[in-house]
């Protein structure tokens, strides 16, 4: 559920983004629009510089659209055919882009100079093979409605408008279960290539490619950084930005080191994917930490809560609330269990079990003349005196 309301959240804020960026491109046409051929220099340059980073960023999907909307632009542009035939051929155009945003969705990222970015290629260019093919069997059944004397514009609506909303349903569910900037990047670019296409979008294709470009762009630029800075299994900051975030602090800052009890034992005793579980549950709990506290994953199962400005006594309490607030936590573990040997060829049954996790907590604070990397040792001395005394408590 939670990763549906993220999937919710992630298409409405970059279609947010990419409306208040049309909007606002629309309504200043008067002051752009005399400086459209400075644009149209801009956005080849666009192009270059999108598709080397990209590439160099191991983000084959967003090369490979990129490559697309090129395309679309030399025939717009008649670099390649005339424009009386990109007119004739712009429902073959847009069929073919939602065929191959279709397609994007569902592929990984892989290097382009490969196998796999062969396959690519071969398979973008079979979605604009099936994209001529449904045009034909649009030919097809147009003629089918007026020998039948069915109103014309079904079949109309059959060839465009049902392959959209299949599109756009198709890319809609998939960004609510697998939440990302990029599959909201493929929905937001179909629509835009809906609204140019139904001609409700009044910008020149070069103002609008260039919009899109930019938002492909920056797009990479958070997805890598997120990818530098997030740990991939807790989604808290990493240790690398924990590195990076102490050289924003002041003189005055409190560091706590936390680590999950009997971590290996548990992970022995019910297998890796639980654990992961466990440090998915550990890391959602401290990422609520208040008082200005941040949390990030230090290593393993072991994390580390800094609060800026804040003494042991003001940080002590937010702790407690915190170890006991995982403590409390009942975690039900279901595996299956076969019956006898005669039951091996049925369904198992499910067996299930409750568990809590506990951890324990080293906290330390900063002293005159104390590095970032010695206030740590401290507090992960304190965390070993914790251990010491019995686990699942906050030690000084």
């Amino acid at each position: 559920m939670l990763q549906k309301i993220e999937g919710i959240k992630t298409t409405l804020w970059t279609g947010l983004a990419v409306s208040i960026f049309f909007v606002v491109a629309c309504y200043s046409q008067s002051y752009w629009l005399s400086k459209i051929n400075l644009i149209e220099q801009v956005v080849l340059g666009l192009f270059a510089v999108g598709i080397i980073f990209t590439a160099q960023f191991s983000r084959s999907r967003y090369t490979l659209l990129i490559i697309s909307l090129l395309s679309v632009y030399l025939l717009f542009q008649q670099q390649l055919v005339s424009n009386d035939w990109f007119i004739q051929h712009q429902e073959w155009i847009f069929l073919s882009a939602m065929f191959i945003l279709s397609f994007l969705v569902n592929v990984k990222d892989r290097s382009l100079i490969s196998v796999h970015g062969g396959l690519r290629l071969a398979a973008i260019f079979s979605c604009i093979l099936l994209a001529k093919g449904w045009l034909l069997f649009g030919e097809y059944l147009t003629a089918q409605t007026l020998l039948l004397g069915w109103p014309a514009q079904l079949s109309a609506h059959i060839t465009i408008t049902l392959p959209l909303l299949l599109s756009c349903s198709y890319i809609l569910f998939q960004s609510l279960r697998y939440p990302s900037l990029l599959i909201a990047s493929l929905l937001t670019s179909l629509l835009v290539a809906s609204l140019a296409y139904y001609q409700q979008l009044t910008l020149p294709l070069s103002a609008i490619l260039t919009l899109l470009l930019v938002h492909y762009i920056v797009v990479v630029v958070i997805d890598s950084y997120y990818l530098a800075y997030r740990d991939e299994l807790t989604t808290i900051p990493s240790r690398r930005a924990l590195n990076q975030y102490a050289l924003s602090l002041g003189r005055r800052y409190c560091v706590a080191m936390v680590d999950i009890d009997h971590f290996k034992k548990f992970n022995d005793s019910y297998g890796h994917d639980i654990g992961d579980q466990v440090l998915k549950l550990v890391a959602a709990k401290l990422a609520t930490v208040g008082e200005g506290g941040k949390a990030f994953r230090y290593g393993g199962e072991e994390f580390t809560l800094i609060f800026p400005r804040k003494t042991i006594e003001g940080a002590t309490p937010e702790l407690e609330r915190i170890r006991q607030l995982i403590a409390d936590y009942k975690i039900i573990i279901r595996h299956p269990v076969r019956k006898s040997k005669k039951a091996r060829g049925s369904k198992p049954t499910e067996q299930t079990k409750t568990v809590s996790v506990t951890v324990s907590m080293g906290v330390s604070a900063r002293e005159d003349k104390q590095s970032f990397e010695q206030v740590v040792k401290v507090a992960d001395q304190a965390l070993y005196r914790a251990k010491k005394k019995g686990r699942n408590n906050v030690s000084r």
